[in-house]
């Protein structure tokens, strides 16, 4: 075939008698052996010079198309040298193409010759196929791959698959033996091969379950409670996975540890929009009294509070249509606290109003009376740490215009108080 396009016979005897001339001028006489040596250091010499000049030409050519064009696509190119990567093929095929004509057919420094640029022509093939493949990936993981699927799996995979073909070719050429007489023999070594490669097995396997069932994409925030990992999944590939927590560490994971035991992913609190809050305050029961009339009239000049209880005095519920009844009510003081952090909740414009809101009461402890918030407001860490700040302090300084106290253990002046009233006592 390459005969058809280079005249590598014509070439090899212009070769040659140019060798011959040579060694006579300097008086070496036509000695075969020199001829051999000299012919094959000319012909590799020659391929070197050729791979140079390719890779010159396609660097300068690729560098004025991607000045032309002002595209990606030729700075992937550069950067996966793909156009260079491919012309390393040329070389190795002219060095065979004129090797055989200055070694009798079944000579030995021959077939080791040949053997040689075999290998090195496979090698070379399977790097340009690679840079290939690594090309076209990182094109769709840019433009195409908008769900941010671990994509790079699959490359490693490919890759792999490669590397498997071309030592099993590489192997048929050293030993002189078929494929399918080699891999008959592949059986033999099953159980090694699965010890060497149990991580990238079962990295493949976990990988696509996590592509498949959408389980995890780059970008997302994951927590996994049986390690250390909590933050964001930065890279995806097919023996780890890359977690890069909160205070900037990363983390690294085998996929399938992702697969066999259970882990949080808040890509869907991202997706919503809207992070919940559910945080409780207790409060002391003995606080708790029933509303005095005085207690409602103050806390009528609340905002909101005034139509709240006008309309329960009259109608005995307060009612809106587009959230649900205002939890709270105008029996005792803890009833009015639910009622105005309820009211506050639906008008503070970074919570989510189209969302669940809830002020409740939860089952009662030995350190009081568990008071919820949940609600929902923004995904960004800062701002959303910020409302839940906000709405507590809120709670704690106005809960004792509602006659209420909340829990705190004792401590600092609340002891000395404790001791000074026992001493008075004594």
């Amino acid at each position: 075939m390459l005969a058809d396009i280079i005249p590598t016979h014509d070439v090899a005897v212009w070769l040659l008698s140019n060798i011959d001339s040579f060694l006579d001028k300097i008086g070496l006489g036509r000695n075969h052996t020199t001829e051999e040596i000299l012919y094959v250091a000319i012909i590799i010499a020659v391929a070197f010079l050729i791979s140079w000049l390719l890779g010159k030409l396609i660097l300068i050519g690729t560098q004025q198309l991607v000045r032309w064009r002002h595209t990606d696509m030729g700075d992937d190119l550069i950067h996966q040298r793909v156009f260079s990567k491919c012309s390393h093929i040329i070389p190795p095929l002219v060095f065979l193409g004129l090797l055989p004509f200055a070694f009798q057919p079944k000579s030995l420094i021959l077939h080791v010759l040949e053997v040689l640029a075999t290998l090195y022509t496979v090698i070379v093939t399977a790097l340009a196929i690679n840079a290939v493949l690594t090309f076209i990936w990182t094109r769709f993981d840019r433009k195409e791959n908008t769900r941010n699927l671990p994509l790079k799996g699959i490359l490693n995979v490919a890759k792999g698959v490669v590397w498997i073909i071309v030592t099993i070719i590489g192997l048929c050429i050293i030993f002189d033996k078929s494929p399918a007489a080699l891999l008959a023999g592949v059986g033999v070594f099953a159980t090694a091969l699965m010890l060497v490669f149990r991580d990238s097995i079962l990295g493949f396997v976990a990988g696509i379950q996590l592509s498949q069932n959408d389980m995890l994409h780059v970008g997302d925030w994951i927590v996994v409670p049986s390690t250390i990992a909590n933050g964001i999944c930065i890279d995806v590939s097919l023996t780890a996975v890359k977690v890069q927590n909160w205070d900037n560490t990363i983390v690294t994971l085998p996929p399938y540890t992702l697969v066999s035991t259970s882990f949080q992913n808040w890509r869907g609190m991202s997706d919503s929009g809207y992070r919940l809050i559910s945080r409780s305050m207790l409060v002391d029961v003995e606080s708790v009294k029933p509303a005095t009339p005085e207690q409602i009239k103050s806390v009528k000049t609340l905002p909101g509070m005034n139509e709240f209880i006008t309309r329960v005095q009259t109608k005995g519920m307060f009612y809106n249509p587009a959230v649900a009844c205002v939890n709270g009510s105008i029996d005792t003081n803890l009833g009015l606290l639910r009622a105005y952090m309820c009211h506050y909740l639906l008008h503070h414009p970074l919570i989510g109003t189209d969302q669940q809101i809830l002020v409740r009461i939860m089952d009662p402890g030995p350190n009081g009376i568990p008071l919820q918030i949940y609600c929902y407001t923004t995904t960004a860490w800062t701002a959303y740490e910020a409302v839940q700040s906000e709405i507590f302090e809120h709670l704690v300084a106005i809960a004792p215009k509602f006659g209420l106290q909340l829990f705190c253990s004792p401590a600092g002046e609340n002891v000395s108080d404790i001791a000074s009233a026992i001493t008075a006592a004594h």
